[in-house]
């Protein structure tokens, strides 16, 4: 599920804002901790939890061009886009 940060908590975890409207609590998959960085506004690929719906794993964080690929292709919603440049 495609979804854009809105707040850096700390200890690997965030705020996303999720294309279906959800708020979720997501970590960062420890793999990606100290290698990829995030901030607030950036689009990433997150998993939401089967047992828990408001909780989620961080899978993939899209690079700039990665986006434009998604929105030619019109896998990416302008509503999103337009909360990811709000915030950064």
């Amino acid at each position: 599920m495609l979804c854009v940060i809105t707040k850096i908590l700390g200890a690997d975890h965030v705020l996303l804002r999720c294309q279906d409207g959800v708020e979720r609590k997501a970590r960062i998959k420890g793999s990606m901790r100290r290698r990829v960085w995030m901030r607030e506004g950036d689009i990433v690929l997150a998993a939401p939890w089967d047992f828990k719906p408001d909780r989620a794993d961080i899978i993939h964080r899209y690079t700039r061009d990665e986006l434009k690929r998604l929105v030619e292709m019109g896998i990416v919603s302008e509503e999103l886009l337009e909360l990811a440049e709000e915030l950064a």
